[in-house]
């Protein structure tokens, strides 16, 4: 039984059955036992920071209407401090004063030790507090920051983003468009375009809740706060992204699809770019997901994906055969369309006939025919599939094996003399064998027509301008993976965190890869109803590089750390 659950009974603030109710509920959801009693109303967020702050011996402290110096904020980042719910109150020399809500996370103040360079001294919060002054305390910093830039604007400046494709036609209405149009507004919208653009930013996200609204960027995959614009812009913003992307802004009920393009000057420079909108009814408002298409961005070439020398050789071994499927698997979000992107642009010749069928297409390649799904019209990739075999094509390209119809045609195409290219969603590269046979794939057509199977993770890079290096107990290091040798020679590194990576340590992303080519023992497996652990075990005899050895070599290189490899691979 927890300790914070025996002393809560001791000073009758609790009764056993309630503490009982929460740990039930704690299993259910997990979180802290304090956080589940406080959810079921079984005591308040107060008495658990007064009995925190007594069991382990630090103040607690009240933070409404506290502000904090920039400085001091800006000693961890964001992320950090909602990771492990932290704020950080003030210096006095070598030692930093947090407000915590568990003061005994020790995990979190060597953290935060190792982060600042500085002694902690930790206090403890209600957790509900917290949260509302680390908001406001770090969008202020944001929003001080858009404000500067924001008034600053030029006009020169306002010219640095010109929407190449903008809905000219009336709504219904009116004066929520006339809203949406006003300059502060435009500026607004235009800012955080430029804003996105600037730090790396993958998405946008602008959320809707009760009394504010949040902007998110996702940079490196990882979902930073950007800042909480007034609630009562609310329906200006939505509206004046709505209309950019030629959505109907007097539709609130449904979801809708649709695409900004727009030239930005970025330091000097100009730049096309593509942003796929979504919006999604929400309880308070319509919700706002861009996708950020850079076509300077994408990087086709494979040499560049991270692919070890032992893994290139084998998958372009594969891709340049006459006939055949190679597939790329992972979760989404790994990088498998830029893989196959950058496949068929070594394959891309003037006497070859290419074909992709994709949902969405989200870059236009030149000299290769891209069919966009659309299932309202009854264009399938299964239909698209049986067209293309009628366009003559050499290389088929198929954005997703979603259904059984889908993969039959994809199969059959690979034995009737095509190369088909295309992605699964599985684990790694011998479980895609099974989903294949899983969906009613024969398994002699399996084993005749794939060729390859490549999974993949991407994983941070460790920021170059604050890396270095860090102690690792050799035993963990053999825990995951490493040789007796590697282990006694291996550096690893974490970043520290500055401020050209935002505080986090990592800067760009690369990826792990795992390429499982069909050797006749591994086809022989297949034919043999071999399980997806017996075909694995196959192909590392063969040399085949895993996802946690593609981690390991670059960890070993110090392109990565330890934390980026344990979050990806098993």
């Amino acid at each position: 039984m927890s300790r914070i659950g025996e002393i809560l009974i001791a000073e009758q603030l609790i009764t056993p059955e309630q503490l009982s109710d929460a740990v039930r509920e704690q299993r259910k959801t997990g979180g802290r036992l304090g956080t589940c009693l406080v959810r079921l109303g079984y005591v308040t967020e107060e008495a658990i920071a007064s009995v925190l702050s007594r069991q382990y011996g630090v103040p607690s402290v009240n933070l409404n209407h506290y502000e904090i110096e920039p400085e001091i904020l800006g000693l961890i980042s964001r992320e950090v401090a909602a990771r492990y719910q932290v704020l950080p109150l003030g210096r006095m020399g070598s030692t930093l004063t947090v407000a915590m809500v568990d003061p005994g996370n020790v995990i979190a103040l060597d953290e935060l030790k190792f982060i600042t360079g500085l002694n902690i001294r930790p206090m403890v919060a209600p957790e509900s507090q917290l949260q509302d002054v680390t908001d406001r305390q770090f969008g202020a910093v944001y929003d001080s920051r858009l404000r500067k830039a924001f008034e600053t604007l030029a006009v020169s400046e306002e010219a640095t983003i010109e929407v190449i494709a903008e809905n000219q036609e009336e709504v219904d209405l009116l004066s929520l468009e006339q809203e949406s149009g006003d300059a502060p507004i435009v500026r607004l919208v235009n800012l955080i375009f430029l804003d996105a653009v600037k730090r790396g930013a993958s998405d946008i996200h602008l959320e809707p809740f009760e009394k504010e609204m949040k902007l998110r960027f996702r940079i490196d995959g990882v979902l930073h706060v950007a800042m909480n614009p007034p609630a009562r812009l609310r329906e200006a913003i939505t509206s004046r992204i709505k209309i950019m992307a030629r959505l109907d802004i007097s539709e609130k009920r449904i979801p809708q699809d649709g695409r900004i393009r727009l030239r930005l000057r970025v330091e000097d420079k100009l730049k096309d770019l593509d942003f796929r909108v979504s919006t999604l009814p929400t309880l308070f408002g319509e919700k706002i997901v861009m996708r950020l298409l850079d076509h300077e961005g994408l990087k086709l070439d494979m040499r560049r994906l991270g692919l070890e020398p032992e893994s290139m050789k084998r998958l372009e071994s594969a891709i340049r055969k006459p006939y055949g499927m190679v597939l790329a698997t992972g979760p989404t979000g790994s990088g498998k369309t830029n893989t196959l992107y950058s496949a068929i642009a070594q394959l891309n010749k003037p006497d070859v006939n290419i074909m992709t069928v994709e949902d969405p297409v989200e870059f236009n390649l030149n000299g290769i025919n891209q069919v966009q799904v659309n299932e309202h019209a009854g264009l399938t990739f299964a239909a698209a599939l049986r067209a293309f075999l009628r366009q003559d094509p050499n290389i088929i390209l198929v954005g997703e094996i979603r259904d059984f119809e889908t993969a039959e045609i994809a199969v059959k195409a690979a034995l009737t003399g095509h190369m088909v290219l295309s992605t699964l969603h599985t684990n790694d590269a011998p479980a895609a064998v099974m989903r294949l046979l899983n969906m009613g794939i024969e398994s002699f057509l399996v084993a005749t027509s794939l060729h390859a199977v490549c999974a993949q993770r991407l994983v941070r890079r460790v920021c170059p301008f604050c890396l270095e290096a860090v102690d690792v107990p050799r035993q963990l290091l053999l825990d995951i993976g490493f040789t007796p040798e590697e282990a006694e020679a291996l550096r690893p590194v974490r970043g520290r965190g500055c401020a050209k990576c935002m505080g986090s340590g990592y800067r760009g992303r690369i990826g792990l890869y795992e390429v499982m080519d069909m050797s006749e023992a591994l086809r022989e497996a297949v034919l043999a109803g071999a399980s997806a652990i017996d075909l694995r075990r196959q192909a590392v005899r063969e040399g085949m590089v895993t996802l946690r050895r593609s981690g390991l070599i670059k960890v070993r290189d110090q392109v990565t750390s330890i934390e980026e490899v344990l979050r990806e691979t098993v």
